[in-house]
C-alpha cells in the first residue's frame, strides 16, 4: 500500500475511535509531516485522501477540520469500530494456499546461476521463452496472441502508461467510459492528455457517444475495459463489441484494452480479437498472484510497437528480470493456472456474501467480479456515506473517484471485496447495511 494510504487510514482509525473528534483541527501540514515522519509531499496527499474520504473539511485560511458527521454516540449501535480498519478500497485477490504454490516455483531461482541472469537488466521485449509464457497467459476463449506481439513492463500501470504515451500526444484526448479506473485520470494528468467521458448503457460505452465525442475534437485513442468494468462489473456482450469495433475503424481511431480483471472472466474474447490491427491489450500480473511482484503486459500490434516499447524505454517502464523470470516459472509450472482456478471460486463465494448481506439494495456487480457497484438509498449522498462507514472503521471508494466529469458523480459506492477475510467482509458487509437501512439523520449533529 502507498505511504500516504498507510497514514490516512490510521488518521481515519483515530477519527473512528472518537480520538479526533468532529471540529478538531488537524495540525498544519508540515507539522503533521514533521509528527508522523513522513515527507511534506506525503502529508499534502494524506489531507487530500482524508478529504476525498468525506472525513476532514478544509476551511480557507483557517485549517483542516475533522468534519461533523457527529459523535459516535449518535449512531446506532451497528458494530464496534474494528481493531484494525477494514479496507474495502484495495481489492487483491488472496488465498490460503498461494504463499506456499509461489514459494515452491521460486526453488529454482535459487541457484547461483540462475539468479545471476535473473538480476541482469531485461528490456521490454523479454525474452524469447518469456514471450510465449506470457502469450500463454494472456490467451482467452479463442483467441491466441502471438508471443512477438508481447511486450513487458514493470506492472499493469506501466503499460497503461506506456500505451497513452505511445498513442496519445501531450494536448491530446483520450476517450474513456464515464466511469473509468481512478489511476488513468491521474496517468493522463501527468502525461498532460485530457480524459474525454463517454457515455454508457447497461451493455458498456454507447458507440454514438464515441462518435459524438470524436466529431467534437478528434480522439487519439480510446481506454476501455469491456470484461469486468471497473467499477461496474459490465462485461460487453458481442453485439456492442461488433458495435464498438466497427465504430472505432470507421473514426480510424486505436483501443486500450485493459484486461487485468479478464482472468475471471476468460471465455470472453478481447476486442483483439475482432481488431488486432488497432488493439494494445494491458494486462498483469498483480491480481492473478500476489500486488508484492508484478508483471505488466503489453500485446501491441505490428504498427503501434516501435511507439510503445520507446515509450516503455523513455518512461523507465522497463521489467524487472527477477519478476519476469519468476513470473516465467509460475507459468510454466502450472502455478498460475492454479491460483486463477482457486481465486475464482473465492470471488463466487465472497459475492454470496454480498447477495446475502446486501440484499434489498441497488447493486451491480457479476458473480466472477471482485467488487460491487452500490447505488445508495435515495437519503443518502456518498461522501456521508462514506464518512460515516469510515466511523465505524470501514473504507469505502466513492463515485468520485472514478467520474472522467468531475460534475456528475452519482451516490455511490464502489466496495473492493477481495482483500479483507471472509468473516471481516462478513461483518464489515452486515454493518454497512445497518447504517444504510438507518438513514444519514443518524449520522449529523443534533
Amino acid at each position: 500500500m502507498d505511504d500516504y494510504r498507510r497514514v490516512a487510514d490510521a488518521v481515519a482509525a483515530e477519527i473512528a475511535a472518537g480520538r479526533l473528534r468532529p471540529g478538531d483541527r488537524l495540525p498544519p501540514q508540515r507539522r503533521f509531516a514533521r509528527d508522523r515522519g513522513v515527507a511534506p509531499s506525503t502529508a499534502a496527499r494524506v489531507y487530500r485522501e482524508l478529504a476525498r474520504r468525506g472525513l476532514t473539511v478544509g476551511e480557507v485560511g483557517r485549517g483542516t477540520f475533522v468534519r461533523a458527521t457527529g459523535h459516535p454516540s449518535a449512531a446506532p449501535a451497528l458494530s464496534q469500530p474494528p481493531a484494525q480498519p477494514v479496507n474495502l478500497e484495495l481489492n487483491y485477490p488472496v488465498v490460503p494456499e498461494q504463499a506456499a504454490l509461489l514459494a515452491e516455483g521460486l526453488e529454482g531461482l535459487l541457484r547461483a546461476d540462475v539468479l545471476d541472469a535473473a538480476l541482469r537488466p531485461v528490456g521490454a521485449t523479454g525474452t524469447a521463452r518469456s514471450r510465449t509464457a506470457a502469450a500463454r497467459l494472456l490467451a482467452r476463449a479463442d483467441w491466441r496472441p502471438d508471443p512477438d506481439r508481447v511486450l513487458f513492463t514493470g506492472n499493469g500501470r506501466q503499460a497503461i502508461s506506456a500505451a497513452v504515451a505511445a498513442l496519445v500526444p501531450p494536448g491530446g484526448r483520450l476517450g474513456a467510459e464515464e466511469l473509468t479506473y481512478p489511476v488513468l485520470k491521474s496517468l493522463a494528468g501527468r502525461l498532460g492528455v485530457t480524459v474525454v467521458p463517454l457515455a454508457m448503457d447497461e451493455a458498456g460505452v454507447r458507440p454514438e457517444s464515441l462518435a459524438d465525442a470524436h466529431r467534437t475534437a478528434p480522439l487519439h485513442a480510446v481506454y476501455l475495459q469491456p470484461a469486468l468494468h471497473n467499477p461496474l462489473s459490465l462485461t460487453m456482450p458481442p453485439g456492442r463489441r461488433t458495435e464498438l469495433v466497427a465504430t472505432l475503424r470507421r473514426l480510424d481511431v486505436p483501443v486500450i484494452e485493459d484486461a487485468i480483471w479478464a482472468f475471471l472472466y476468460d471465455d470472453v474474447p478481447p476486442l483483439a480479437a475482432l481488431a488486432p490491427e488497432r488493439t494494445v491489450v494491458v494486462d498483469s500480473l498483480s491480481k492473478r498472484l500476489a500486488p508484492g511482484l508484478t508483471v505488466g503486459f503489453a500485446v501491441v500490434p505490428d504498427a503501434l510497437a516501435p511507439a510503445v516499447e520507446a515509450a516503455v524505454r523513455s518512461g523507465g517502464w522497463s521489467p524487472s528480470g527477477y519478476a519476469l523470470e519468476a513470473a516465467t516459472r509460475w507459468q510454466s509450472a502450472g502455478t498460475v493456472d492454479a491460483l486463477v482456478r482457486a481465486k475464482r471460486r473465492e470471488v463466487e463465494h465472497r459475492q454470496s456474501l454480498v447477495r446475502r448481506d446486501l440484499s434489498g439494495f441497488a447493486l451491480r456487480t457479476d458473480p466472477r467480479s471482485c467488487f460491487c457497484w452500490w447505488d445508495l438509498p435515495p437519503a443518502w449522498r456518498a461522501d456521508l456515506f462514506v464518512a460515516a462507514a469510515a466511523r465505524h472503521g470501514i473504507a469505502l471508494t466513492p463515485a468520485s473517484a472514478f467520474t472522467t466529469d468531475p460534475h456528475r458523480a452519482p451516490h455511490a459506492v464502489r466496495l473492493g471485496l477481495a482483500s479483507p477475510p471472509r468473516e471481516v467482509l462478513t461483518r464489515a458487509l452486515r454493518t454497512l447495511a445497518g447504517l444504510a437501512r438507518s438513514g444519514p439523520d443518524a449520522h449529523l449533529p443534533a
